[in-house]
């Protein structure tokens, strides 16, 4: 074990605490003696962000002429008799990458575009086995265009750095909503939901083998409900048939710094995670 990892190792009392990018990594992470396992696994649960349900009628009620239903997200036979919404996921369903950045930059789907310097698709590699899910662009990533280039940006290249990973080789990474929430406050679960096909179609394209959720706007974007980080760690999910584990965000870990063993522990049950993913391909 390098001196450097030790000192991590020994100031965290059970994982590394991530130094800020001026501190390079030097040397690729050994294998802990022991990985994690999941606690868990757990029926994929509903695509889409639970939203409270209004009281059912008695009776069902007729459907009334010229309305339309709520998120579809199946595509029909005939997309030019859908409503507008349906042919929207229909028709980000078909983009290949530059046409689904360029839609996501013309997005006006939801409130959050009205405050926006410009929309933030994603960076990474689009083939990567990893794909790291955060919250939205914050001031600098809507100024840059680019998701994770401040504080918490650096912070996750060294959790990334600490499992021997990047940003630009095998992991891709995007934002539950794509514009910048006002004075950065939380993405209402309406502006997840509008984002929600152009994230659908970024992992459609990745095809990933592991789903990070970086803090809860994520986790309730892939997983369809409302969960609580701390009752989340430690276990699988699913997405799409993907393996998801859930963990903080770093911007949280930048104010919360006790909870970085804790980061380091999802990390590390992402790892095994993949290297059983990698075991089980190979047999």
């Amino acid at each position: 074990m390098n001196t450097r990892r030790a000192s991590i190792l020994r100031e965290m009392g059970l994982g590394p605490i991530w130094r800020t990018r001026g501190a390079a990594l030097e040397n690729a992470v050994e294998q802990p003696a022991s990985l994690p396992t999941p606690s868990e696994v757990v029926v994929e649960p509903g695509r889409r962000p639970s939203q409270p349900q209004p009281e059912q009628p008695r009776r069902p009620a007729e459907p009334k002429p010229g309305v339309s239903s709520p998120i579809v997200l199946a595509p029909v036979n005939s997309p030019t008799s859908q409503p507008p919404h349906d042919r929207r996921l229909v028709h980000i369903a078909s983009l290949d990458w530059d046409a689904l950045e360029n839609d996501i930059r013309a997005c006006t789907a939801c409130r959050l575009c009205e405050s926006r310097q410009q929309a933030v698709p994603g960076i990474g590699d689009r083939n990567g086995a990893w794909m790291l899910v955060g919250e939205g662009p914050g001031a600098e990533e809507d100024r840059r265009g680019e998701p994770f280039v401040g504080a918490a940006g650096q912070l996750l290249d060294d959790m990334l750095g600490a499992i021997g990973l990047t940003r630009t080789k095998n992991v891709y990474i995007a934002n539950a909503v794509k514009c910048r929430p006002p004075l950065n406050r939380t993405p209402q679960p309406d502006e997840i939901a509008a984002c929600l096909p152009y994230l659908e179609r970024q992992i459609a394209l990745v095809r990933p083998k592991l789903l990070i959720a970086l803090g809860r706007p994520a986790a309730l974007s892939l997983l369809g409900q409302e969960i609580k980080i701390n009752a989340a760690r430690g276990r699988l999910f699913r997405h799409a048939g993907v393996p998801v584990v859930v963990t903080y965000h770093p911007a949280y870990l930048l104010r919360n710094q006790t909870d970085k063993g804790r980061a380091w522990e999802d990390l590390c049950l992402a790892r095994s995670t993949m290297t059983r993913i990698a075991g089980d391909s190979e047999n």
